[in-house]
């Protein structure tokens, strides 16, 4: 190979990391500020503030919070477990301050908070970073199934109110059914699953394929041991109290405002929990801390009960707005106590050990 080819290709490799770091975290924020612009350009944002000021009732607002301090706590709990099955027994202090700092990092760069905590468990244990990370993904896929397990719920304890909104939007409910009729709707799903096994059955030499191949499996792998390890009645456990938890932050917010209080009045625990169902959904949607698609997300569902955009932009703002807060604090008190704990037990370079070890999960 010549001097030309070897400089062409550290090119292309520097344009290819360029356009890794744009979708990786431009994408994500041009999302968060798409939709929060829409989000604000359909609401009246002056009579919005009004009716945080007048209607809010921030001790339910302050309850939630407080109650997502739980939540973290117990991922680090469910966590434990899994890296224990590794051998790996960090110190649940330090377990949840990596919680902590996961979703602060989230809110600035989104997805390379769970990249983080991995990394500073796996330096902090000195642990083998794949290992620590292999366990992270199968939390992240466990919730992942989680979510659409409470969605199927959701809908269907919520059926008429979301049939009875649907039928009086013709075009919505014309669409959807249209949609959900059409033959090759279900003729793509079927080529999607057909294409997808295809895939990772075949054999071939083409590094890109063999290299998306491998994370398939590795993923598999590392979703497959949460039924081999040991303490898995307790890892089911912590799964329902952290969810559970998350739950209770929803329906303790629902009383904050006169009409979602209504809602649940009227349509009882089922509209909570579409609301919440939802909303996690959106959480998928590249974003930074899911600030856009959540409040969308929110302001949809309450639209079906009835509740107004402006109502629903408000409820949707406070909740988001102030859990947000929330993970800056912890964020904050996170990073000191770290800063802290190296003071205490000095080691290698920090920095240049956490960047090996993102380097080595994009290869």
């Amino acid at each position: 190979m010549t001097n030309n080819d070897v400089q062409s290709d550290k090119i292309i490799h520097k344009k290819g990391s360029v356009w890794s770091y744009i979708l990786k975290f431009g994408l994500p924020l041009v999302i968060s500020v798409g939709l929060c612009y829409l989000l604000f350009t359909g609401i009246d944002f002056n009579e919005m503030v009004e009716i945080i000021r007048r209607d809010c009732n921030y001790g339910y607002i302050a309850l939630g919070m407080f109650l997502s301090i739980f939540s973290h706590v117990f991922r680090a709990l469910r966590w434990r477990i899994q890296l224990r099955a590794l051998n790996v027994r960090p110190p649940l202090f330090f377990l949840t301050l990596s919680i902590f700092g996961t979703y602060a990092v989230n809110l600035v760069f989104p997805r390379l908070g769970e990249v983080w905590r991995s990394a500073y468990i796996a330096r902090r244990q000195k642990a083998p970073f794949s290992a620590v990370f292999g366990s992270m993904v199968a939390e992240r896929l466990a919730d992942t199934v989680t979510v659409a397990l409470i969605t199927v719920l959701a809908f269907l304890l919520s059926s008429r109110a979301i049939l009875s909104y649907l039928s009086q939007n013709t075009e919505s409910y014309e669409a959807i059914a249209s949609l959900l009729s059409s033959p090759w709707l279900w003729l793509f799903v079927v080529l999607c699953v057909a294409f997808v096994w295809w895939f990772v059955k075949r054999r071939s030499a083409n590094p890109a394929v063999v290299r998306i191949q491998k994370i398939i499996h590795e993923l598999w792998t590392g979703f497959a041991v949460i039924f081999k390890m040991p303490g898995k009645g307790m890892w089911l456990v912590w799964t329902l109290c952290l969810w559970g938890c998350f739950f209770i932050q929803m329906f303790v917010a629902f009383f904050a405002f006169p009409a979602t209080t209504e809602v649940f009045k009227h349509y009882g625990t089922a509209a909570v929990l579409v609301t919440f169902a939802l909303s996690s959904i959106s959480m998928g949607v590249p974003s930074n801390g899911g600030i856009g698609p959540w409040q969308w997300a929110v302001i949809f569902v309450l639209g079906i009960y009835g509740v107004d955009a402006t109502t629903a932009g408000a409820f949707a703002n406070v909740v988001l707005g102030s859990q947000t807060m929330l993970l800056i604090v912890l964020g904050i008190f996170t990073f000191v106590c770290i800063a802290i704990d190296r003071r205490r037990s000095p080691s290698t370079n920090t920095v240049e050990t956490t960047n090996n070890n993102i380097k080595q999960t994009k290869q």
